[in-house]
């Protein structure tokens, strides 16, 4: 049995382990639980009743946080001609091509948050997929980070404001950052809101029973505080 930290095990109790936490509730508290000394993030893991080796039943979608991750993000995009131009004067950090493809592959390198590419780029970024893809960074169109030139300036500016990709993992969990210690309850609440809309809204039709099985908030370090699943989905978010 792992051995915990006497700062750990004091904030612990205040965790009721048996009880399912109203949203608003297990905000609060998620904030109080976090032990670390620095700004550290709240995520929310989500567990479902789908079977993800069937195709029909993978969850994966994109959310645009009202408030953010709190985490600045670094963008790469791969582009070229025009392209390349247009994705600079939108910010992005890291611009190129081939020679952006060659340092990832060579050097392994994936000092960014996010990957876009350009259709035509793909014949590069294709054979990126043993670096990129075990790091979820990997461009692709269902993600919408694979984007024609005139929507780069778009996508860029979603991603700087907030947009966060979520999908299954092999034990069916879903696992998102909603925001950082320091945000204050509501804007915790409200991401947490947006996230459990968007979720709910890709619900696959083939699933049958319960979708969401069980909802923990966690702080970067500290005890998870269960949600109350019944509660959470019932949620909706503004707009």
């Amino acid at each position: 049995m792992r051995k915990r930290g006497k700062q750990y095990r004091e904030v612990a109790q205040l965790v009721e382990r048996a009880r399912f936490y109203e949203p608003r509730e297990a905000v609060a508290l998620v904030k109080k639980v976090s032990i670390t000394k620095f700004d550290g993030s709240v995520d929310v893991h989500l567990r479902l009743g789908v079977d993800p080796r069937k195709t029909d039943q993978q969850v994966r979608g994109t959310v645009i946080l009202p408030h953010g991750t709190g985490k600045p993000v670094r963008v790469l995009v791969f582009a070229e001609g025009e392209a390349e131009k247009i994705a600079r004067d939108a910010g992005a950090d890291f611009v190129g091509s081939t020679e952006l493809a060659e340092k990832i592959e060579k050097e392994s390198w994936t000092e960014f948050d996010v990957a876009i590419a350009i259709p035509s780029m793909m014949r590069v970024v294709g054979r990126l997929g043993r670096v990129l893809g075990r790091k979820g960074l990997m461009p692709n169109p269902k993600s919408g980070t694979v984007v024609n030139q005139e929507d780069l300036p778009r996508v860029i500016a979603e991603v700087r404001r907030g947009k966060v990709e979520f999908r299954t993992d092999k034990q069916a969990l879903v696992h998102v950052t909603i925001g950082r210690v320091s945000f204050s309850e509501e804007q915790l609440f409200e991401n947490l809101t947006t996230v459990i809309d968007a979720l709910r809204r890709v619900k696959p039709a083939a699933v049958k029973g319960a979708y969401v099985r069980t909802i923990v908030l966690s702080p970067s370090m500290g005890p998870g505080v269960r949600v109350d699943v019944a509660a959470a989905m019932a949620l909706k978010a503004a707009g």
